[in-house]
Parts: structure tokens; sequence; C-alpha cells
């Protein structure tokens, strides 16, 4: 396997040949009409050497196994400011920190993929002060090894943990006067209720917090509760942009909302009230795909207090919610009033917002009382008491219910008929498991039944254009 600095030779170096290598090129011409056919012979002289390598150095999947030599790499790499080395195969921490110190410029290192599992001696780290970004996504680095690393790199903004298959975070950084020991949330919050998560503290190092850190993503680790995620919070407290995509968080809270009898306590509603402290400089958050299933949650992140950046695709919640996408972010976005850009979109104008907030005062205006949320009551007080709109709106329906059939069972389904075909397919893969380019259509009206389904053809045709009413049904079928 190749050195570091053999794979930087063979793709900055080795193709530059000497004078005898320039290069000559034949190119046929034609003549002008009844003219014979040229033939021409074009010098292209070779490039002269690179005499450093670019700022941003790319050697992912090149097999590295080691450095090479380092006082070689240090006369080639003086201008590298960037290094992806992702995987490869280094094994060994102090081959990396060679690499690190013999180019003095470096300030972001990606090692994903590579073998660095090992547990990092303390003793053999040296203080590295102008890293300020490193990727170590798949290396399934400890938690003890991430310690020593963060011990020893004190300007780093930016840290990449993703894919690591953590599902506790082993380390913490608190005042032991100030933090609940039971409930990790602050001792005038504490409830001490016996449903709290009582898994004990002491597992975990205390170390002191890293105030340069700014990013940090933790995509793709399967941490389920909130109380792991504050250790984050705690270690790093000036932590501006956090990524938990892909993570199955079940709620932010303390205290597990699935139990009846703490949902109740006052104490325990009190503690999950406080679930954003330890993200007092938190502006971008991500949590997209986790497993969070109540509003709740979302009235939680209106409390973090500089939050303004949110992303909160695929949640169970939205596939059971019985409103449009643009509804549903209408509702977002009441709920959020500090929020002004949701799931990846444009920044949310003055205008938008208070559509949805006159939005979510008739959506709740009807509902009963123990539906409404707190949201509400502050919503009415900006705007007051609305009247329902007058439906004047003489389009189909938005949304049908029909009767869906797979195999040999129906069941009923809202559909938006200003949909097309092939979102209609989109929408059934997840619920059927079933790709949409093996799914085939047929349409069947209920007051026309004896004449037969009618497949649906065309994926970009709408759904209303079939004059769907309630009741119809359509049929999926399996392509052979």
């Amino acid at each position: 396997m190749p050195s570091l600095l053999e794979a930087l030779e063979r793709k900055y170096f080795s193709d530059y040949g000497s004078e005898d290598d320039d290069e000559v090129k034949e190119v046929r011409t034609l003549g002008e009409k009844g003219s014979r056919k040229r033939l021409i012979s074009i010098f292209i002289p070779r490039l002269s050497p690179l005499m450093c390598v670019p700022e941003l150095l790319v050697l992912n999947d090149c097999d590295i196994d080691r450095a090479g030599d380092f006082e070689s790499i240090r006369e080639k790499c003086q201008h590298v400011r960037e290094l992806d080395l992702a995987q490869n195969k280094l094994q060994d921490w102090q081959e990396v920190f060679q690499i690190v110190m013999h180019m003095p410029r470096i300030e972001f290192l990606n090692l994903s993929k590579n073998h660095l599992s090992g547990t990092l001696s303390k003793s053999c780290v040296p203080p590295i002060s102008n890293l300020r970004g490193i990727v170590l996504n798949g290396t399934y680095l400890n938690w003890e090894s991430i310690e020593t690393l963060l011990k020893n790199l004190p300007v780093l903004e930016e840290l990449h943990l993703s894919l690591n298959s953590y599902k506790e975070i082993l380390i913490d950084s608190t005042n032991p006067d100030s933090i609940c020991e039971n409930c990790h949330c602050k001792a005038y919050n504490c409830c001490h209720n016996a449903e709290i998560d009582k898994r004990s503290y002491d597992k975990c190092r205390r170390i002191p917090p890293h105030t340069a850190l700014k990013t940090l993503h933790f995509t793709g680790n399967p941490v389920e509760k909130w109380t792991e995620i504050c250790r984050l919070g705690r270690i790093f407290p000036c932590l501006e942009k956090l990524v938990l995509a892909k993570c199955p968080i079940k709620a932010i809270a303390l205290v597990d909302d699935c139990n009846e009898a703490a949902s109740y306590n006052r104490h325990s509603r009190m503690a999950n009230e406080a679930s954003h402290e330890f993200f007092p400089s938190l502006q971008f958050l991500n949590l997209s795909s986790s497993s969070i299933d109540m509003w709740d949650n979302i009235d939680r992140l209106a409390r973090f207090p500089k939050l303004i950046n949110l992303r909160v695709k695929n949640w169970p919640l939205w596939e059971n919610l019985d409103c449009t996408e643009h509804e549903r972010r209408q509702l977002l976005i009441a709920r959020l009033p500090n929020v002004t850009i949701l799931n990846g979109g444009g920044v949310i104008g003055a205008d938008e917002r208070e559509a949805a907030e006159r939005a979510f005062i008739r959506y709740y205006m009807e509902k009963p009382e123990s539906e409404i949320p707190l949201r509400y009551n502050e919503l009415i007080a900006k705007h007051g008491r609305l009247d329902p709109l007058v439906n004047v709106n003489f389009k189909p329906e938005k949304r049908v219910k029909i009767f869906l059939t797979y195999h040999d069972q129906t069941e009923s389904r809202l559909v938006d008929i200003n949909r097309t075909v092939q979102d209609l397919k989109f929408k059934l893969e997840k619920l059927l498991h079933l790709p949409s380019n093996k799914m085939r259509l047929f349409y069947l009206d209920q007051d026309y039944k004896d004449l037969g389904p009618e497949e649906m053809r065309f994926p970009n045709k709408l759904l209303y254009s079939y004059n769907i009413q309630a009741g119809d049904e359509i049929i999926v079928d399996e392509k052979k």
C-alpha cells in the first residue's frame, strides 16, 4: 500500500515528463471544395511540474496506510489548508499527527472511514493549534479518544462524528453543584421523579467544556434520548450548528413523554420545558428523519433562544397529520415565532408569517379545548378572534377519501387530487414497500364499476382529471 507521499507524487508529479515527452497531435482538416484532405501536426508542450500541491489536497480512497518522508511532505505541502484522506487504511494516530505537524497551514482534515478506532493515548497527542475542522465519520472512535483529541485541539470549530454507532455520549462537562445527576437538568427544575432516566452519571467522563466548537455533525447515530444530546450541549456550550439527522430521537424531553404518569407530573413538565437550556447559542438544528410524533416537541423547539434555522422533515408526526404540506408548513411557522428558515426553504417573510398565524387560529378555533396548544392563546392576543373564512371556492376538493387496494387488502386513504399520478406512486412507496417503477395504478369509478378499472398510464397526469370522487377506488398492481 502506498504512503501519503507516494500517492501525492503519483497524483501531482508522475505525469510530468521531460521535454522529450512533448505531445504531438495529428489533426485532419478539409480543404476547399474539390481539394484533397490535408494532415496537420500540432506541437503541444508539456506543462512544467508543480512546485507544490494546491490548498485543497484530495487523496481519498488511495489505500494510504502511512505518511512517508516527513520533510518531503513539508516541502510539497507547505500551502495545503484542507486535506481529504477519507476511505484510506490509516491505523496509527502517530502517522496522522505527523502529517498534520508537517503541513504548517492545514486547517481542515477529513479522516472518515479510516481504521482509527483504537484508544488514543493521551501522552502521544501533540497540541495542534491550527486545526479548525476534523471529520471522523465512520471511524468508530471511542469517547475517551475523542476527549483526548478535544483537549489537544483548542481552536477546533467544526467536528463530524456521524455514522459512528453512538447510542450514548460518554463524556460530559458539568458543574456538579448546578446539575441534577438523576435527570441532568438544572437543580431548580429537577423533580427527582421515579420515572426519570436514572442511568448512572458516573459512567460519563467529566471534561472541561470546549468553548471554541461551533458546528457538530452527528448524523446517523442510534441515540434515542434527548438527555444524551444535552451532554453535547454541555460539552460544547457555544454550539451554533447541530446536525442530528437520521438519529432516532423520540422526544425533545428530559422526561419520557410516553409515560402517562410523568406527563401529568408538574415537575416533569417543568423539566421538559427546560430541554433547551444547554443550547444557548444554537442557531441551526437539523432533526430530520427522527422518531418524534408529538406536537409538544415543536413547542419546546420554540424555546431555543437563538434558533432561527430548523429542519424537521420525515417525522412520524407528519405521516399521521391530516393536512396538506402547505397547511403543515403554516402550523409550524405559527408555532415557531423565532424561526426564519424552515426545512431549507426561503426566509419566512412578515406576510407569510401573519398568514400562517391566522391560519393556525382558524385551524384550532373549533377544536376541543384539550387539543388547543398554548400558542393559540398567544396568537389570539396578537390578532384577536377571527371569523371563519367563507368558502367560495368552486374548484374540486383538494383531498378526497378513496379506497386503496393492494393484493387482498383494502383501506381508506386521503389523496391530494391536485398531485400527479407519479406523485401518488412516490407517496405509496413507503406505505406499500414497493418501488414506484414497479407499480401499476388502476382507477375504479364507484358509479361505473361495470366498465371495469381504467389504468392510470400517464405519470404527469393530474389526479383530478380522472374526476375522482370520495368513495372511488385505486387498485395497485405489481409489474411482472
